[in-house]
This record gives structure tokens, C-alpha cells and sequence, in this order.
């Protein structure tokens, strides 16, 4: 038991404080910077404004920060719990950019610095952050869907829609849009279905658009590849030869969906310089981000899983929460995440 305690203190001894500190202060600005902006206020830089104009981004960035440490301190409460030594999260924060979607933060990390010792400890440690991250994105949702705001809302950031009498549907050529997720649409549905922002608008919405990032990001989390999370969960569940055949078939599926809309973004180009005419289809349900993800996990995040000290069987109970978090990955995998209409 004395030998328990030590090694948690001396885990939570070498933390670098400081630095933990002024990242998530940094990122805390940043992400309200981000949120002023997704609900349509200026940031202006005079010293007596700039805080009162940041302000209308905390709904924002609270909710944003509130997934992504519950995220990453599930990853920190496993390893703490198996005694591998980890760090407390590093928050990642951005300012917002004109020419990027502008989000505040590229998310949190935690560095596990010990050799994972067992199939059970890798296991703990892969699903316990999507699963805590997962509880909290859904809990906004649900929140979002319950309290929309009426639409006179909407009229404060585009109030060109009050004079046409609402929001134009089709939207505007070259609006944003985000796509729906499983569970996006299951939560409209049952919750919303008459008075839910369409995806060109839903990003002016604090809560729905946090808990639609925290759903996407827990998505890119659960990729069955490599050493994502998913790639922990499922080598864990099914070995290293489990593991092979799911990342390469998972592959071969993102590059089914990204391949024909890339094909077509590219002949929309090459037909820019020249007198080739490119055909008018619009593919829904493909995304050409999905062809950079295949290059950024084979090239160089890797597919491959590296063994355990000791690589051993799960028991059912862990099976069973392994097969929630892949069910929660196809809740919330977003075929179209993001298009241009």
C-alpha cells in the first residue's frame, strides 16, 4: 500500500505546473476569442473592449475545454490508476485565423512516458478518454437541442435573414456547412425537429457546435489505426493480426469516400485553366479531407501497433465496453464534416 502512494506522488510531483497553468490560460482566451467570433462579434483590440468583446465566446470555450479535459484526464485517471507515469494535459491554443476554421485550440495531449506493461493497462488507458470525452459531448448536445434560442438569435448576427423573413433555404453559394453525425441526427430528431438551425447556421449555436466538435473529435480519436485510441481498443480486443485487418479495411473505406470528390475538385481546378469542361455532380457523401487523413495516418502517424510487455486476452467485461466505444465511434463519424455549398 506504502509503495501504492509513493509512486502516485511522485507522478503527480513531477507535473510541470506552471506551464500546464499558462497553456490553459492561453487556450482559455483563445477558445472565447474563437467562440466571439462564431457567434458574430468583433474582436477589437482596445484594451477597455477586448475583454467584453471575448465574453460573448465563453459559452464556447468553457464547453469546448470542458470535452477536452474530460478527454484527456480519462487518459491521465487510467495510466495514474496502472502506474504509468503520464502528464497532465497540454492544452494546444490557436488565435483565431481569417483563412483557417478558426476553433481556438487544436485540442489537448497528454505524454505517456512509460512502455505500456499489459493488454489491460493499454485497453484502460485507449477508451477511457473517448468514453469520458463522449459523455460530456453528448451532454451538450442535448443541452444545445434543449435550449435553442428563439430565432431572433439569428437575426443578431445575419440581420439580412429578418428581412428576407428567415433563414434562405438553399443557403447562400459558398456557405459553410458541417455535416450530421449519427447521433446529431438521432438527438435533432427526437428533440428538434422543427426548430433545429440548419448545418449552414448550427456553428452560431455555442452548445451544439462545442458538442458537435467533441463528438467529431472523439470520431478522430476512435480511427482504428495505429496508436489512435481505436488502435489501442482494438488491438487490445483482437490482437495484433485483429488490429492489421481492421486499420487496412478501415483505409480502404476513407479512401473510398474521399477519392471521388477529390477527383472532381481536381478537374473543377485543372478545368479553371483550360477550356475543359468539368461535370456538375455534387457527391453528398464523399469528403476529399479523407485522402490527406490516409497520408497523415500511413506516412506519418503509421497504421501498425507496437506489442505490450505482456499481451494477454480481455475478459468480457472489457470486451463489452470495448464494443460501446465502437459503437460510439459510428455515432459519431461524420462521413461529410465540412463542405462549401
Amino acid at each position: 500500500m506504502r509503495e501504492f502512494f509513493s509512486s502516485r506522488r511522485s507522478i503527480l510531483a513531477e507535473q510541470n505546473y506552471p506551464l500546464h497553468i499558462i497553456l490553459f490560460i492561453v487556450t482559455l482566451l483563445t477558445t472565447f476569442w474563437a467562440g466571439a467570433f462564431w457567434t458574430g462579434h468583433d474582436v477589437r483590440f482596445d484594451p477597455s473592449l477586448f475583454i467584453v468583446d471575448i465574453a460573448h465566446g465563453v459559452p464556447y470555450g468553457l464547453s469546448l475545454l470542458f470535452f477536452l479535459g474530460t478527454h484527456e484526464f480519462g487518459h491521465f485517471s487510467a495510466a495514474f490508476i496502472h502506474r504509468m507515469r503520464s502528464t497532465l494535459p497540454y492544452f494546444i491554443p490557436v488565435p483565431p485565423l481569417p483563412f483557417l476554421l478558426s476553433l481556438g485550440t487544436l485540442g489537448a495531449v497528454i505524454r505517456i512516458k512509460d512502455k505500456i506493461p499489459d493488454t489491460r493497462a493499454l485497453f484502460d488507458t485507449g477508451v477511457s478518454g473517448p468514453l469520458a470525452g463522449f459523455t460530456v459531448a453528448l451532454g451538450l448536445l442535448i443541452y444545445g437541442f434543449t435550449h435553442l434560442p428563439p430565432i431572433e438569435y439569428i437575426y443578431t448576427i445575419h440581420p439580412e435573414y429578418e428581412v428576407f423573413g428567415g433563414i434562405p433555404s438553399p443557403p447562400p453559394e459558398g456557405s459553410l456547412f458541417l455535416g450530421k453525425n449519427l447521433i446529431y441526427l438521432l438527438l435533432e430528431t427526437a428533440i428538434a425537429p422543427a426548430n433545429a438551425p440548419p448545418m449552414t447556421e448550427m456553428y452560431h449555436y455555442p452548445f451544439l457546435f462545442a458538442g458537435w466538435l467533441g463528438c467529431f473529435v472523439t470520431a478522430l480519436n476512435l480511427l482504428p489505426v495505429g496508436q489512435l485510441d481505436g488502435g489501442h481498443i482494438l488491438y487490445a480486443m483482437f490482437g495484433k493480426k485483429g488490429h492489421r485487418v481492421g486499420a487496412l479495411t478501415f483505409l480502404v473505406i476513407i479512401f473510398l469516400l474521399g477519392l471521388p470528390s477529390l477527383v472532381l475538385l481536381l478537374m473543377e481546378l485543372f478545368a479553371s485553366f483550360t477550356t475543359f469542361s468539368a461535370p456538375e455532380v455534387v457527391l453528398e457523401w464523399s469528403w476529399p479531407g479523407w485522402i490527406l487523413w490516409a497520408i497523415i495516418l500511413t506516412r506519418f502517424l503509421g497504421i501498425e501497433h507496437p506489442p505490450t510487455i505482456h499481451d494477454h486476452p480481455l475478459r468480457p467485461g472489457r470486451q463489452l465496453v470495448g464494443w460501446i466505444a465502437i459503437v460510439i465511434f459510428f455515432l459519431c463519424f461524420t462521413p461529410v464534416p465540412f463542405g462549401i455549398t
